[in-house]
């Protein structure tokens, strides 16, 4: 996968209101157990599910199994790149850190 589809498949992650609010809960909360994130987002564990797979796919969040539990946490490596320099180089070749 080059980079511009990395974007891609990143940015179609991000570009959905659940996920957003999910990514912003667990940026304040850390390590979080899927089961209370049902409860906190008010959604069926088979839609938080789907949900999370995405945000998995694009490697936004590492996730731990404990037992029967999955806990979830973003991946602060890759979302500090999609929040980098580099991505500011990919779509303004001209920027001053490029």
């Amino acid at each position: 996968m080059n980079t511009l589809e990395k974007y891609e498949h990143t940015f179609k992650a991000l570009a959905d209101k659940k996920r957003l609010h999910l990514l912003h809960l667990l940026s304040r909360r850390g390590k979080t157990c899927v089961c209370d994130l049902t409860e906190e987002l008010d959604m069926s564990q088979s839609k938080l599910s789907y949900h999370l797979k995405i945000l998995m796919d694009a490697n936004l969040l590492v996730r731990e199994t404990k037992g029967t539990w999955s806990y979830y946490e973003i991946n602060e490596v890759e979302m500090d790149r999609v929040l980098s320099d580099e991505l500011c180089c990919v779509f303004k070749p001209g920027f001053n850190k490029c």
